[in-house]
């Protein structure tokens, strides 16, 4: 009688009443308990349909390999041979255990790090905060004395209307004055300026079309702030809010460098003839 799931001649043999195999009790019990299923044939079977059998205690024989030098030797071998390999994966199983150990820690050193500094930062401005509240209170006092007027009230409180919202001063007659003698000298200039002959009508300007168009700068930050025209090539420089320089070739149609190094808009942007150079300058304050 051999077990349907071992292979081998059980302790405790039981049947099935469906089936009528041959099982060893713990281990049918235990996949009945978990699947509710005969391991064999899968079908729904329970503790009612198992049946022991009864048999005569036997001593069970040894296997045929037991029973010579060489059948031993092989048996030790197969065992030696599956500790070796149960120990080589033991040794690889520690080894990424101790990787992901020391990953976690150098994780834990790190976040402890970044919370040691974020307590300090935070302790600072703390302090400046208040620093910052006790210093407030004398420098209202100090200013208090200057807003109060003649007649005993505040000057605050004279800029409050009727409504309640605050009355905001206007441009004093000063000012006025100043703004209105420039507006007249400036639209006098404007009158006598003479418009050069070249300038273009605005009947011409209407008749124009576009030819071609070439995108030279970021589309994510539009914008040419700043453009110049080679004396003696036609090449084009153009700087834009993208903070690049670009060199543009107007007859083949094609950007022939761009230019990086600012970190703000460039602002304005020069051809140099003699060394065939171009200067920028920007507003991070350099020049390249």
């Amino acid at each position: 009688m051999i077990c349907a799931i071992s292979g081998e001649v059980p302790d405790e043999p039981v049947v099935s009443k469906k089936s009528g195999l041959l099982f060893e009790r713990r281990l049918v019990e235990r996949y009945i308990e978990d699947h509710g299923k005969c391991p064999v044939t899968k079908e729904e079977l329970t503790m009612d349909d198992i049946m022991p059998v009864k048999t005569n205690k036997v001593v069970k024989p040894r296997p045929l390999q037991a029973a010579s030098i060489p059948g031993l030797l092989g048996i030790f071998q197969n065992e030696w041979d599956a500790l070796m390999l149960s120990s080589f994966a033991l040794e690889q199983q520690l080894h990424t255990a101790r990787q992901e150990l020391s990953h976690a820690l150098y994780q834990h050193d790190a976040a402890c790090r970044v919370i040691a500094r974020l307590k300090k930062e935070r302790d600072e401005a703390r302090a400046l905060l208040a620093q910052a509240e006790r210093q407030i209170p004398s420098s209202m006092a100090e200013a208090a004395p200057a807003a109060v007027v003649s007649n005993g009230k505040r000057a605050i409180e004279d800029e409050i209307g009727p409504d309640g919202k605050k009355i905001r001063p206007g441009i004093n007659p000063v000012m006025i004055e100043e703004l209105t003698e420039c507006n007249t000298m400036l639209s006098a200039q404007r009158k006598k300026r003479q418009v050069p002959p070249t300038l273009a009508p605005i009947d011409a300007i209407e008749r124009y079309t576009q030819i071609s168009s070439h995108p030279l700068h970021k589309t994510s930050k539009p914008g040419i702030l700043s453009m110049d025209i080679h004396p003696s090539k036609d090449i084009i420089a153009t700087g834009g809010i993208d903070t690049n320089a670009v060199l543009f070739d107007r007859p083949s149609g094609q950007i022939l460098c761009t230019l990086t190094g600012h970190s703000k808009k460039i602002t304005s942007l020069k051809f140099v003839p003699r060394d065939e150079l171009v200067v920028t300058g920007s507003a991070d304050k350099l020049s390249a």
